[in-house]
């Protein structure tokens, strides 16, 4: 969702090089990006200080003499690096207080005009305040084929037949998570329609467990949760002929591949944060409880996810099949 602002930065000035600083886990995704020149791939836990670590880091970027920093994320702990490394020009929100170490600050949204995240984003390509242009670039990365082949390969899948690739997690919690009954049943649905197609489940360790309950329905479905990296996962979905995802990070990998995607939502909502891609479909009820926005359904029923039948998502997904075909 970041990606458009490093695509305005280059429109706005093409000579630029942009590196970024990144957590490993997501680092893979930035070296797909055409923008993106060097990516440093930081340890740095999420939640704490570290300041020993960012003053090394610091250090490091002040022998590249850096000439502006933009700081995406709204913690104060995330400005420190560019204020330590002594960058002229550091741009971002105001977040947590952090008047000193940015000198280029945007307004924090009110929480009641909540932006979608690509706008949110690429407003800090902009003078504060300045109004954005309606055609915003579409998030994009880059797939390699032969990338593809070498991981499908590596774990014997077969090339010449349709893939269809399941995202079951959604690391937010599981009022993001359609039931693994739902997936079970959407994966006998395609198993009959399209005897033919591979069914395989990314994601991380923590989404083993969710697609070992939707093999118990759909035991032809493969597990690779867990045993692909994030690189592995891009290349798989780069040459997937369908990709069904909760609202997650690999829904919007898919749909800056611009594969064709089906995005299921429930708590959240796809107005915020909505899959790019003129390839991507929305499945939202829309109920008077949602968005909620909470890890957990607070009224009990989890409505959102449970009426969102197998049967609809499926029409969505044979009609993208059909069509592939």
């Amino acid at each position: 969702m970041a990606q458009p602002l490093f695509t305005l930065l280059k429109r706005q000035n093409p000579r630029i090089a942009i590196d970024a600083l990144a957590p490993g886990w997501v680092a893979p995704v930035l070296e797909r990006m055409p923008e993106i020149n060097e990516v440093y791939s930081s340890t740095l836990a999420h939640g704490k200080l570290q300041i020993w670590n960012r003053w090394h880091l610091a250090s490091d970027f002040r022998e590249n003499r850096y000439d502006a920093a933009y700081v995406l994320p709204n913690s104060l702990k995330s400005a420190l690096i560019p204020w330590l490394a002594g960058i002229n020009l550091r741009v971002g929100y105001t977040g947590e207080s952090r008047y000193g170490l940015l000198n280029v600050r945007h307004a924090n949204p009110r929480k009641d005009e909540r932006p979608p995240m690509v706008r949110h984003y690429a407003a800090l390509a902009y003078k504060p305040g300045a109004t954005l242009p309606d055609d915003l670039p579409l998030p994009r990365i880059e797939s390699d084929l032969n990338e593809g082949v070498r991981v499908s390969n590596r774990f014997t899948l077969d090339t010449r037949v349709p893939l269809v690739v399941f995202c079951p997690g959604a690391e937010f919690g599981p009022a993001k998570r359609w039931p693994p009954e739902h997936f079970g049943a959407l994966a006998q649905l395609v198993r009959h329609a399209f005897p033919y197609a591979q069914i395989v489940a990314l994601g991380s360790p923590k989404d083993s467990p969710v697609a070992a309950a939707i093999a118990e329905h759909a035991p032809f479905v493969r597990n690779l949760c867990g045993q692909t990296s994030l690189s592995d996962a891009c290349a798989l979905i780069g040459r997937a002929s369908v990709v069904i995802s909760n609202d997650s990070g690999l829904m919007h990998v898919a749909a800056a591949l611009r594969r064709p995607l089906v995005a299921l939502y429930g708590s959240s909502d796809p107005r915020h944060t909505p899959p790019l891609s003129e390839s991507a479909k929305v499945q939202w009820l829309h109920l008077e409880c949602s968005p909620c926005f909470q890890r957990e359904c607070p009224l009990g029923h989890f409505k959102c996810m449970r009426d969102l039948s197998p049967e609809q998502v499926f029409e969505q997904l044979r009609e993208m099949l059909l069509a592939r075909r």
